[in-house]
């Protein structure tokens, strides 16, 4: 008697939404990590999960009675150029099922073999990127960073064919759904208006319900979106991530980080850094980011016009309307979390000139993006009485600064120390950590540093004595210069 039950929702959706899947058994799977806690808080069985059942569901060997996976179909502008068919090449979604906060939450594998959708592909998953995934959406979430989360990561027993041959695994991750951008897109290419309407409602039932009750639904849909998208984009921005692959088909409207491919998060401040292999010519640079969300939210709204008047000339300035609200809305967001950053609590008019000429400062440097907002976050810092050295050439901004703090109501140093402290992260997964980490996992199937990377990410904000090293930016020999993503 299984211990695992899950809703299909989204195979309630019509035959052209998905596609079933044959199962591709793996040779030996064996369980590397269990979210435990993310486990309990679904209402799932962790022990069963852990189980030789479970272990066979999460590898996508075999599923439990009545639950049957789907590979989802979508559309995409990769790097620009729109592919009308992508579709879950190399993912399972199990089905879903409701959280103790009350949410429905989606788990899917990926990894886990071909599906309809793979075209060329093999369908698997390095285990490489599913450390790589596992780590950083899992900090995400301990930095407050809208995210999918981590379920489980089960290496396969069997090899997959890259430029070497690499051990396989397969990643269990949480979403509110995995609807995105390119959902829409693959039934405006169809014109399939019917589609696109039945997509539209089911998004509006599941994240953004007070939509229904607007006035104009399609319209508010595609306005929740904008804001969710600005709003995340902004918090990528404020933690230094760089998603590296922001394609129409890895934006989820739900407003989750979605799809950590070429993933990473910048240590030396410079807006042109890019990581990822495969981003030739910095289209989705960190500095970019904002610009590349707005970009994909204009093809979400291309997608909608069908919806959003009868007639498109009507409805093209309708959508335009909407999309003049992302960048006022990004930059309410990124400045408001700038201000807490630097432990300001109102808003002043010259204020971006006090941003900009921090950027400038720490790009002038080369300095590291957390550990200069966390050492301003320090008492020394604030007071002006003990300056950590790290900010030894930010003498003139900091005055500034400390000027401008004089502006704010009177508070203990400490205390506005303490409240900057919890905003600006002591620990992020830096790049040559995560490399030092997948690298003992593939070569000496060695989890320690994966296990303690994960530890110490999880509590970014907090102190922790005889962790420096994690907090510590890469030498110049540790540099890492690009990310890969796992096909």
């Amino acid at each position: 008697m299984t211990s695992f039950s899950l809703r299909q929702t989204y195979g309630q959706l019509p035959e052209p939404f998905h596609a079933s899947v044959a199962l591709t058994p793996v040779a030996a799977p064996r369980l590397v990590k269990l979210n435990v806690p993310l486990a309990q808080s679904l209402g799932l069985d962790a022990g069963w999960l852990a189980g030789p059942e479970g272990v066979a569901m999460l590898s996508g060997s075999a599923m439990p009675e009545g639950v049957h996976p789907l590979a989802l179909a979508y559309a995409g502008h990769q790097f620009g150029q729109f592919v009308p068919r992508l579709g879950d090449g190399r993912a399972l979604l199990l089905g879903d099922v409701t959280d103790c906060s009350g949410q429905v939450r989606e788990i899917q594998l990926k990894g886990s073999g071909r599906t309809a959708y793979s075209r060329r592909g093999d369908g698997r998953a390095a285990l490489g990127p599913v450390l790589r995934e596992y780590v950083v959406s899992e900090a995400m979430a301990a930095l407050g960073v809208p995210t999918t989360r981590a379920l489980a990561a089960v290496i396969t027993g069997e090899q997959v064919m890259r430029e070497t041959p690499l051990p396989g695994a397969v990643i269990a991750r949480v979403a509110s759904s995995h609807i995105r951008v390119g959902t829409f897109q693959f039934f405006a290419a169809r014109q399939d208006r019917t589609g696109l309407r039945t997509l539209a409602d089911y998004a509006i039932a599941r994240h953004y319900p007070d939509a229904a009750h607007a006035p104009a639904p399609y319209l508010a849909l595609l306005e929740r979106v904008i804001t969710a998208q600005a709003d995340l984009v902004a918090q990528w921005m404020l933690k230094g991530f760089i998603h590296g692959v922001m394609n129409t088909d890895n934006m989820a409207v739900s407003g989750e980080t979605i799809d950590y491919g070429p993933c990473a998060f910048m240590e030396q401040y410079d807006p042109i850094t890019v990581f990822s292999f495969i981003d030739e010519r910095g289209r989705y640079a960190y500095g970019n980011q904002p610009s590349m969300a707005l970009w994909n939210l204009t093809r979400l709204a291309e997608a909608l016009l069908p919806l959003l008047a009868e007639d498109e000339e009507q409805a093209v300035p309708v959508a335009q309307q909407a999309l003049a609200t992302f960048e006022p809305r990004f930059q309410a967001t990124y400045l408001a979390g700038l201000r807490a950053k630097l432990g300001l609590k109102t808003a002043r008019p010259d204020d971006m000139a006090l941003f900009r000429g921090l950027l400038e400062t720490m790009q002038e440097a080369q300095a590291d993006f957390t550990q200069t907002f966390r050492a301003l976050s320090s008492a020394g810092a604030v007071s002006g009485e003990g300056v950590p050295e790290i900010l030894s050439a930010f003498g003139p901004w900091l005055a500034r600064w400390r000027q401008r703090l004089a502006e704010e109501e009177a508070q203990p140093a400490s205390d506005r120390a303490a409240a900057m402290q919890c905003v600006n992260p002591a620990y992020i997964p830096r790049n040559h950590l995560v490399e030092a980490m997948i690298k003992a996992a593939v070569e000496d199937e060695d989890f320690s540093r994966f296990e303690a990377l994960l530890a110490v990410c999880t509590r970014p904000y907090d102190d922790q004595p005889g962790m420096e090293v994690y907090a510590r930016p890469a030498q110049a020999e540790e540099r890492v210069r690009y990310t890969f993503c796992g096909t």
